[in-house]
């Protein structure tokens, strides 16, 4: 009996071994299971088999299945049901180590930050991978700061958290964290170097912040060269501007990945030139076809061809691709942008059902590039259906800005700007420009100020720049003086800043200041050559302007700079001079043929002209600007039967041009005016008001006493109007005195009954400017005055007749070009304008 009782009991433990050994070693087949699942990304199998060894015996899951679960949540985004294993094990006396990173990684893959810093606080004994998966975590979430943070916290960091924080450092991309990068690399031991994963970090973090010279060391020094560390180096050269260097870096690579590819690819689109065009297409035909599929590759590869011009090729890659992703509708519309085809980017926007904030800013981008009433429509239709978290997005915010300023509705455009929350300085860029694309330049500087007075730290080098774009466009000494002041030296400088202050200075009309910041700097690209032949040529001083373009170095002339001298010739009647400019150019662009054909027109050489033109339009669809070329130097010389010809040429041509064809008949009625063919001069101008055109308002800004004055033609709205309209009854009086002639040939509307062509030219926006001076000081000895338009002929004559009667310089930039009339009564353009 007592051995039956004692086998018994042996079979009885026997049994409870084997069950418990079956269990275990179910546990491990189960976590073995749900580890190969989440390792082919099917985690929600992954889970549903959790959920099945849960129900049989939740207690007696192992660490190792808890994580896996954990992991699949992660991925899949479910916080909630990871929150419930959390509160699960919460319950549990000792969580193991594992599972606490693995609850860490969970919430940071969920985004829930706040409850994976609870975990990690919670801690006691915290272990290197703890620190690490907060670090990633905080890496992951653009929080480099605090990633640094925690690995302050590390006594002896091994190759992971210092991996993590070279991709820490290279998020910031600051002198600090380069400080740091370099402190940390001096100290790691030699072990370490055999990680390459860790080497590529490093490269990586000091080309992020502008080490190049020792990334480049770090990638020598290296004996054992990964591809990870070619892609580093090369990526870096990349965001550092050194495209060829990274296309060098690409040759010595045998066995590319498609990363290394899309860099190539990004590099050649910096490039932007014929060679690497053809380095992308013979690139291209070698790519494996599992290259052809990745999406990055296929987006990279639309980016170069489009960048390098060649728009066939890239819509072909597009096309003939089987999946389209959204950054390759993307690269391609902002492809048609790049290449001036903005209404090819909104049909192909068309295409796309769910565009993200960088489609939506593509879009934005073409629709400013339109400026028509049609696009703006439709970036008003587009921007009442975003939804809300695009309207905090900078880059969409300043972009709408941009389009509608672009598209000429300035009130919308303030109105976004006032009612987002958060003003970025691309904002203030967008309103700015915006202002100074709309002749609302006064706007663009007092915004500039309000700006230094309250975000003085978002003041860079862009808003510094538009500043200057603006005071250019005004044109007053003493406002261009106050803006360089408030502009920090180290700017001051650089190639833009040069170019832009030569600039500003010419167009304010002093081309001494012009010459110093010139002369000041040895170091001159193309554009600082082009802005001082400029500076000479606007302000009637072709000879100079000549001269120079003769010591420009030769890799330095381009079209901007080859247009510059000849309008310069244009402005001082040099006319062979431009001849020979004209004909040793190689490639005569459609702007170059258009400034030859001004100079031609301006010296009544018309038969010259009209070949010009022929020769041209063998090649060419005709251009409009050059018909109002012939058409202004025929309006000069009065010549009807040219003018008329001319313009029912243009009509015949240009039907669609509804606003060039409303200046052309301006400027023929001017012709009838001056040849005395007045019943012509009112059926033009009567058929226009008729049609509803409308003139470009006339503006004129003046600077008295340092503070900008804005007028228009005919303007009682200054308060101070009466008092302007006596100086201007005034002046006329002194003018007719010394015997000037009111000129009816620039009255270009029917005058109403109450109204004289002395009166209607007095009201000239230019006139009324310079009457205001007077009043403000009476024996002032130097005026200075900018207008949106050509100055006509009747305020040319009476300007030099006031600058003798009142012992006075005036200074009067017009939209073509700067006269300085003297108190001898001679402008400087000798009447050549």
């Amino acid at each position: 009996m007592w051995s039956k009782l004692l086998l018994s009991k042996i079979y009885k433990n026997v049994l409870f071994i084997t069950k418990s050994s079956t269990f275990i070693q179910s546990k491990i087949d189960f976590g073995h299971q749900m580890k190969l699942l989440n390792e082919k990304k099917q985690f929600k199998q992954s889970l549903d088999l959790f959920e099945r060894l849960k129900d049989q015996n939740m207690k007696q899951l192992s660490s190792f299945i808890i994580c896996q679960a954990l992991k699949a949540c992660g991925q899949l985004g479910d916080l909630q049901r990871g929150s419930s294993i959390h509160r699960f094990i919460s319950s549990q006396p000792n969580i193991h180590p594992p599972v606490l990173t693995a609850l860490i990684q969970f919430y940071m893959q969920c985004n829930d930050v706040k409850r994976a810093e609870s975990v990690f606080t919670e801690i006691a004994n915290k272990a290197l991978f703890h620190y690490g998966a907060m670090m990633k975590g905080y890496v992951k979430h653009a929080m480099p700061e605090k990633a640094i943070h925690i690995f302050d916290q590390i006594n002896s960091p091994d190759d992971v958290a210092i991996l993590l924080l070279f991709n820490a450092c290279a998020q910031l991309g600051n002198k600090d964290a380069l400080d740091r990068v370099k402190n940390v690399w001096k100290s790691i031991p030699s072990k370490f170097y055999t990680n390459t994963n860790l080497v590529a970090s490093l490269i990586d973090a000091l080309m992020k912040c502008g080490d190049v010279e020792n990334a480049r060391s770090v990638f020598d020094s290296s004996k054992s060269k990964a591809l990870h560390m070619f892609n580093a180096l090369m990526s870096g050269y990349v965001k550092n501007g050194m495209p060829q260097q990274a296309i060098d870096i690409f040759t010595l690579i045998k066995t590319p990945n498609v990363i290394t590819i899309t860099i190539l690819l990004n590099a050649c689109a910096q490039l932007e030139t014929k060679e690497v065009l053809d380095l992308v297409k013979d690139v291209w035909r070698r790519l494996p076809p599992e290259f052809l599929s990745n999406v990055y590759v296929l987006s990279s590869g639309i980016d170069a061809f489009m960048k390098c011009g060649d728009v066939e090729n890239a819509r072909s890659v597009f096309d003939s691709s089987e999946s389209k992703a959204m950054h390759m509708f993307n690269a391609l519309m902002s492809g048609y942008v790049k290449n001036g085809m903005p209404q090819q980017a909104i049909d192909i926007f068309k295409l796309i059902k769910a565009p993200d904030v960088v489609t939506i800013t593509i879009l934005l981008n073409a629709c400013a590039q339109l400026e028509t009433t049609e696009s703006l429509n439709l970036v008003k239709y587009v921007w009442k259906r975003l939804p809300l978290k695009f309207l905090s997005n900078v880059y969409v915010l300043s972009s709408g800005i941009d389009a509608l300023m672009r598209c000429g509705d300035v009130k919308e455009a303030k109105f976004v700007f006032e009612k987002s929350k958060t003003k970025h300085v691309a904002m203030f860029g967008a309103l700015m420009k915006g202002y100074i694309v709309n002749e609302m330049a006064p706007e663009a500087i007092s915004l500039y100020n309000e700006i230094k007075k309250n975000n003085a730290n978002q003041l860079d080098d862009i808003l510094h720049l538009l500043a200057i774009n603006a005071a250019a466009k005004i044109g007053m000494f003493s406002q261009c003086q106050s803006i360089v002041k408030a502009i920090p030296v180290e700017f001051l400088s650089t190639h833009k800043f040069v170019a832009a202050l030569i600039d500003m200075w010419g167009k304010a009309g002093s081309v001494e200041k012009a010459e110093e910041v010139f002369q000041q700097h040895s170091s001159l690209d193309h554009v600082g050559y082009g802005a001082m032949i400029n500076a000479y040529g606007l302000n009637g001083m072709g000879l100079k302007a000549v001269e120079l373009f003769h010591r420009v170095p030769s890799e330095y002339i381009d079209e901007p700079t080859n247009v510059s001298v000849l309008n310069a010739c244009s402005h001082s009647g040099l006319v062979d001079k431009a001849r020979s400019i004209f004909k040793n150019i190689q490639n005569k662009t459609e702007r170059i043929y258009t400034v030859m054909v001004d100079v031609l027109s301006r010296a009544f050489l018309f038969e010259e002209a009209e070949a010009l033109i022929n020769e041209y339009e063998q090649t060419h669809p005709p251009l409009l600007q050059m018909y109002m070329a012939l058409l202004s130097g025929a309006r000069n010389r009065r010549n009807k039967h040219l003018g008329e010809k001319i313009y029912h040429r243009m009509k015949t041509i240009f039907p669609q041009s509804s606003d060039s064809l409303v200046s052309a008949a301006v400027l023929l009625s001017n012709i009838y005016c001056g040849t005395g063919d007045l019943e012509k001069a009112s059926t033009i101008k009567n058929d226009l008001m008729k049609s509803g055109a409308k003139k470009r308002v006339g503006l004129a800004w003046t600077d008295t006493n340092g503070e900008i004055f804005e007028f228009r033609a005919h303007d009682r709205s200054h308060p101070r109007s009466a008092e302007i309209y006596v100086e201007v009854e005034k002046i006329s009086k002194e003018l007719i005195q010394h015997g000037h002639k009111y000129n009816s040939s620039w009255v270009t509307r029917p005058i109403q009954a109450d109204e004289t062509v002395e009166s209607v030219l007095c009201g000239h926006s230019e006139k009324l400017a310079i009457a205001w001076n007077f009043v403000v000081n009476p024996n002032t000895k130097m005026i200075q005055l900018t207008k949106n338009l050509r100055v006509c002929g009747d305020c040319h004559e009476a300007t030099k007749l006031i600058a003798a009667i009142r012992k006075c310089h005036i200074i009067v930039r017009d939209a073509n070009r700067i006269h300085h009339f003297g108190p001898d009564g001679v402008c400087s353009c000798n009447d050549y304008f």
